[in-house]
């Protein structure tokens, strides 16, 4: 039996064969709306499900399919399916498997969006949004009810870094008749695979790590094949419409081709900024899954091959000393979105997460003060010189 394809060879070569399409080395893009049938009768067997085939873009097109199939063999899963955005991806998922009366647990951190959503959207139709401290999954196994449908949660968290056992809480939501959805976006597949740990759907906003360069917005769900169709059909085509592009399909699949190494890269400069990060005495915390004493460390070594590229930090003064910190930036940019070639920086209260009132940042774990640094590709000294410049007292590193 031959050896199995390593994760970089599958984001390159997987289920493509340039043979296949006239030698061309990079897939086309198939910038089609509609398929012709070879005849009436294929076209209908089309679309009664008995041939496979394309009958719509909106539903499925070739370079969209490719970049299905790579996500899915990059999570483990059995089917992939593309969308138009990451909040695409969140709402065909949850608008397809919960209905008015279910219950859906999520964790106490979301991303600002997921939140609204949760609140605008799903409460707005009589589905009940129970948010638990996802830390300790006791309380996940007391808010279990015979109407819990879907436990929902980030690991780790948008914006400050928590993170949630996956094996644990997948168990306890199986036991309770419920599915497990995670958004592993700001892992990737590269550093954590949650449905090896039991989740059902994982969902990525493919704008951030996998894409990659800053050109994209893009969404991506990973699962089984039945449940993936469904939410394609359901979720998708009828509910919102949230259909990828071939032009972004292909963007995203060209950022997949090069996800480790950049992951890689992140990573280790990451590492290196929180050290700095944590030693300087205008900081006053910073939350990364990777230094000694984040209080999650065990998890993370548990679930995650490394801790990923982003840090949250508080810095003494509060918001206002975050605010004037930012803006004394010369290289980093003070910009939402993560996972690009640039390091970005961004305030939560007041940006991503400014769909929260105060009083539920506060209850939801988002100091005023928190901000956001997503380690580009840049040189790490250079990240490490503008970081210092910023920050208030004496300058404690130069460049060479």
């Amino acid at each position: 039996m031959s050896r199995p394809t390593g994760f970089a060879t599958r984001a390159i070569h997987h289920a493509y064969d340039p043979q296949d399409h006239e030698g061309a080395l990079t897939p086309p893009v198939h910038l089609t709306s509609t398929f012709a049938f070879d005849s009436a009768e294929a076209g209908g067997e089309m679309f009664a499900g008995e041939r496979q085939g394309h009958i719509y873009s909106r539903i499925s097109n070739p370079t969209c399919d490719l970049l299905e199939q790579r996500i899915a063999t990059l999570e483990g899963a059995e089917a992939g399916l593309a969308l138009s955005s990451g909040m695409g991806a969140v709402t065909a998922v949850l608008w397809t498997l919960l209905s008015p009366g279910d219950q859906v647990i999520v964790d106490m951190t979301l991303y600002g969006c997921t939140f609204a959503f949760m609140q605008h959207g799903l409460a707005k139709w009589g589905i009940t949004i129970t948010h638990v401290d996802m830390t300790d999954l006791d309380n996940l196994r007391a808010a279990m009810t015979d109407k819990t449908r879907v436990v929902y949660f980030e690991t780790p968290a948008n914006p400050n870094m928590r993170l949630v056992d996956i094996a644990e809480a997948a168990q306890i939501a199986h036991e309770g008749g419920a599915q497990v959805v995670v958004d592993n976006t700001y892992a990737t597949p590269y550093l954590t695979r949650p449905i090896e740990l039991g989740a059902d759907i994982v969902l990525h906003s493919a704008t951030k790590y996998l894409g990659g360069h800053g050109d994209v917005v893009a969404g991506l769900v990973a699962g089984r094949a039945e449940q993936v169709a469904e939410i394609r059909l359901v979720g998708m085509k009828d509910m919102t419409g949230a259909v990828m592009a071939p032009f972004n399909a292909m963007l995203v699949l060209r950022g997949l081709k090069t996800l480790n190494l950049r992951m890689d890269r992140h990573c280790a400069s990451a590492r290196t900024v929180a050290d700095y990060l944590a030693a300087h005495p205008a900081v006053r915390t910073v939350y990364y899954p990777g230094l000694a004493d984040f209080p999650q460390r065990d998890i993370a070594e548990r679930q995650m091959d490394q801790p990923g590229a982003m840090i949250a930090f508080e810095v003494e003064g509060g918001m206002a000393g975050g605010i004037a910190m930012m803006n004394r930036l010369r290289m980093i940019h003070r910009a939402v979105s993560l996972g690009d070639a640039e390091t970005l920086i961004q305030h939560p209260a007041s940006m991503t997460h400014s769909t929260y009132t105060p009083e539920e940042r506060a209850e939801h774990g988002i100091s005023d003060g928190l901000i956001r640094l997503s380690v580009g590709l840049e040189d790490v000294e250079d990240i490490l010189s503008d970081l210092d410049q910023a920050l208030p007292g004496p300058v404690r590193y130069a460049a060479e």
